[in-house]
């Protein structure tokens, strides 16, 4: 998903949006997952210029990426989608400024306690062998672009940039994420839970570890039968509860029942109990995998105390 805090942050994407050509390109792209640019041309009846004036446009946009490939009468362009969905905030925040952001690689873990199926990689390669929870602490992890296991937990100990008389409002986390299946099933469910300093937040179903096609950013060289790519969630506290997406309530754990202050460590936790009801494990995608190829964001939103 792509997320805009408010409406000029999107003035771009809107631009790439107002013309009918680019959304029949981008319908296009949707239906067929990839074409090349002459394909687009002739679909739509434009010359190769037009079509590229508006590939520009909505690469531009963020809304699509372009890789080059070997055709039959040389080099080529493909395009594809990046994302499968637009958000964006139209009512103003008065406070949105009051916030702190940071990206978290995911190889950026302090703890674990993990069972097989399990694994951790780097864009260019599987650090240590599969099936071995031991390569989790090997020093290559902190370059890790995907790790998954089939049970255990995972933590993180996460930025607290909150100064004196700052008062959280609300946490937020969104990260690419996935069952773990041996080999790949879309059909897979999985109960992932969260905890914020051991304050169980609840959990979210993942329906299965997903490998019908290749992740967008998925490398080359990763096997098929590995997994492709995941959803990307956003895991939101604030003062009505928890909520995955912002409208899927998973608790009534509030901003306030985790008593963050300004010199409170935040450890999230991610986790797979085996007694759960659906203990399919989980896959995290991090910079350069899956269907998003970035790191986890974090948005720790706050309000001052002015008296």
């Amino acid at each position: 998903m792509l997320h805009f805090e408010n409406m000029a942050n999107a003035i771009e994407v809107f631009k790439a949006l107002s013309a009918p050509a680019r959304i029949q390109i981008l319908e296009l792209l949707y239906q067929n997952k990839d074409m090349n640019l002459n394909d687009l041309a002739q679909k739509l009846g434009l010359t190769n210029s037009a079509i590229s004036m508006h590939i520009k446009q909505l690469e531009e946009a963020g809304l699509i990426e372009i890789r080059t490939t070997s055709g039959k009468r040389g080099s080529m362009k493909i395009c594809r989608p990046i994302h499968d969905m637009l958000a964006v905030n139209l009512a103003p925040s008065e406070n949105e400024e009051l916030c702190y952001c940071d990206d978290i690689e995911i190889g950026f873990f302090t703890n674990y306690k993990i069972s097989p199926t399990c694994g951790i990689a780097t864009v260019t390669e599987i650090i240590g062998e599969l099936d071995d929870p031991k390569y989790f602490s090997f020093p290559q992890r902190y370059n890790a672009s995907i790790l998954w296991f089939a049970s255990g937990f995972i933590e993180y100990t996460l930025p607290n940039r909150l100064k004196p008389r700052e008062e959280l409002s609300e946490f937020r986390l969104s990260f690419e994420i996935a069952s773990e299946c041996p080999g790949v099933c879309d059909d897979y469910p999985s109960d992932i839970h969260f905890s914020i300093n051991e304050i169980p937040l609840g959990f979210w179903i993942s329906p299965g570890d997903f490998g019908n096609r290749r992740g967008r950013f998925t490398p080359d060289w990763w096997g098929n039968s590995l997994n492709q790519f995941g959803l990307l969630k956003t895991l939101t506290v604030n003062e009505k509860g928890t909520f995955i997406d912002g409208s899927s309530k998973i608790s009534d754990v509030t901003v306030k029942d985790l008593n963050i202050n300004h010199q409170t460590p935040i450890i999230f936790r991610f986790s797979v109990p085996e007694e759960t009801p659906h203990c399919g494990g989980l896959t995290l995608f991090g910079t350069g995998f899956g269907d998003y190829g970035r790191p986890m964001k974090l948005r720790l939103s706050y309000k001052t105390d002015r008296e």
